[in-house]
């Protein structure tokens, strides 16, 4: 049960990571211009993300449910169910949740591009809270969400901007090149400030240290390989903005870096799909 809950939480968050940051690069990389191979190509994937997404959120919501149950059965049972989703903290932010992804499978029926958007940002705002945000009550309690949700909007942007990136690079005919990718570096940079300035907030705060300990095991561990994977994935972006200049001359190997950091970035949050179901070596008092 528990590997299936770190399955499914790992593919949830990929889904509305990767929606959201799309969603939110598309305007910034190239503007209002309509790009008819690009955005058909962008509807198809967010659709698709967004079916996914909910089949995932309620396998999530079943797993939780048979997991406090401690039965399988339970999960099946409406009446477990509803208890869930009415009386745990859990429950009540997934319905919400829920409603918004189902509400943004509808809207993508027919291409509404503006209100992708706030429906995806909500969505990723509702991940927030099913962390260990919730670990801890009142004002540190919120604080702390309030920082995952900035830290979850770094991740998604950079992630779907990476997913972006690969979706114009395999256009043909491309446009400018140069240009798309110094907004890009120039976002990024913020994006990893925030990703760096939250990610240490969320430990210090969880850990009552600067880093977990011991450090090689449980919890410290599986937070030291998500470093290590974002770190490559920020020497891989600084080399390709050191390499930006004749960016057509070498769209092959653009593409191929590009592909590497954004599995880098998957491998990322499949850690910290795994961190999110370990408890913290040591709380803060």
């Amino acid at each position: 049960m528990a590997t299936l809950l770190v399955l499914c939480r790992f593919v949830h968050f990929i889904v509305v990571l990767l929606m959201f940051g799309a969603c939110a690069f598309r305007p910034w990389l190239l503007g209002n211009e309509v790009q008819p191979a690009l955005d058909r190509q962008l509807l198809r994937i967010t659709r698709a993300l967004a079916w996914l997404g909910l089949f995932s959120g309620v396998a999530w919501l079943l797993l939780i449910t048979a997991s406090m149950a401690g039965s399988w059965d339970a999960a099946l049972q409406p009446a477990t169910v509803q208890l869930v989703l009415g009386k745990t903290f859990f429950g009540q932010v997934w319905v919400w949740h829920l409603l918004l992804n189902l509400l943004l499978v509808v809207v993508l029926l027919k291409p509404r591009p503006a209100l992708r958007l706030p429906l995806t940002a909500l969505q990723l705002a509702t991940l927030a809270p099913v962390g260990h945000g919730a670990m801890l009550n009142g004002l540190s309690g919120q604080l702390l969400i309030l920082n995952q949700v900035v830290h979850l909007v770094c991740v998604g942007a950079w992630l779907g901007g990476l997913l972006l990136l690969v979706l114009i690079l395999r256009l043909s005919p491309k446009p400018a090149l140069e240009p798309i990718l110094k907004r890009f570096s120039g976002v990024g940079y913020g994006l990893v400030a925030g990703l760096l300035v939250t990610g240490l907030i969320n430990v210090r705060v969880l850990t009552g240290q600067l880093w977990p300990t011991p450090l090689f095991n449980g919890f410290a561990l599986i937070l030291l390989i998500k470093v290590l994977l974002v770190l490559g994935m920020l020497a891989l972006a600084l080399l390709n903005r050191l390499r930006i200049e004749r960016c057509e001359e070498r769209v092959g190997s653009l593409k191929a870096s590009v592909m590497l950091e954004w599995v880098l970035g998957i491998s990322a949050v499949a850690a910290v799909s795994l961190l999110g179901t370990l408890p913290p070596m040591v709380m803060a008092g």
